[in-house]
């Protein structure tokens, strides 16, 4: 996989390229905290089938992406918008979990004609509350402790994935990260600013999906992303999801995201 060496980072991307080639529309996909670019799997071979270009990366922290530090979530919209601009592509549809969606909303308010249209899932426009602030800040200086296997394990898991979700391959990827690796990803995400009073700024359309068992971001703070956004937004509620609906059921996200997709102008 290659690397683009943009906005003082050095990017580790999937440039997946339908039929059309790279003239086609593209998709910008970003993983959430924890992740990697491998966390759209399930997406990358149906969005190609139906004729998009589809850019999957590691972001700032994660994966094999080399950065410098500290950063915030607008540092990672322009990280997002210099990768586009690198590769070619204008204007992109911008797909986020959780964090990747943090981003890709900041990247629609920083350069709104670049953003086609936004697919979230199980993100959100505020901050933590208090008391999960607290919680998060406890189970990662436990995990700083500790290490991230067994019983952090677990919590992160819970925290990541919905009930019954094989989860084994994401586990040995913490347990093998270096502790120390976690901290600048762990700043950026606790430290991150609401933008909640400006997403109604943000018109391009929208689809909205949200796992109802995501104990790492509430549903409700979905739905009311979703009504918040100023231009068309669907809200998709994904049964027995947690908070990563486009791996815990590709099969519900998938239909109605390239229905979405194909509806657009």
């Amino acid at each position: 996989m290659p690397f683009a060496a943009v906005n003082g980072q050095t990017i580790h991307y999937q440039d997946s390229v339908p039929e059309a080639g790279t003239d086609a529309d593209a998709i910008i996909l970003s993983h959430g905290f924890a992740m990697g670019h491998e966390m759209w799997e399930h997406q990358v071979s149906p969005l190609v089938s139906a004729g998009w270009r589809v850019v999957a990366y590691d972001e700032r922290g994660w994966g094999q992406t080399s950065y410098t530090a500290p950063f915030d979530y607008w540092d990672l919209a322009v990280d997002v918008l210099s990768l586009m601009d690198y590769l070619g592509i204008e204007r992109a549809v911008l797909g986020g979990m959780s964090q990747g969606g943090f981003l890709s909303l900041r990247a629609a308010l920083t350069a709104p004609e670049r953003v086609r249209a936004l697919v979230l899932v199980d993100s959100e426009a505020g901050v933590f509350s208090d008391e999960g602030r607290a919680g998060f800040q406890a189970l990662f200086d436990a995990g700083m402790t500790m290490g991230m296997s067994g019983e952090m394990g677990d919590a992160l898991q819970m925290a990541l994935f919905g009930p019954g979700f094989d989860a084994s391959w994401w586990r040995a990827r913490w347990t093998a990260r270096p502790l120390v690796q976690w901290t600048d990803a762990k700043e950026c995400l606790f430290e991150r600013d609401s933008i909640v009073d400006r997403i109604g700024e943000i018109t391009c359309p929208a689809i909205t999906f949200h796992g109802d068992v995501d104990m790492g971001i509430d549903i409700a703070e979905g739905r009311a992303l979703a009504e918040g956004l100023g231009g068309p937004s669907e809200f998709v509620v994904v049964h027995g999801a947690g908070h990563s609906a486009n791996l815990e059921k590709p099969e519900v996200v998938n239909a109605a995201m390239l229905a979405f997709l194909a509806d657009l102008a």
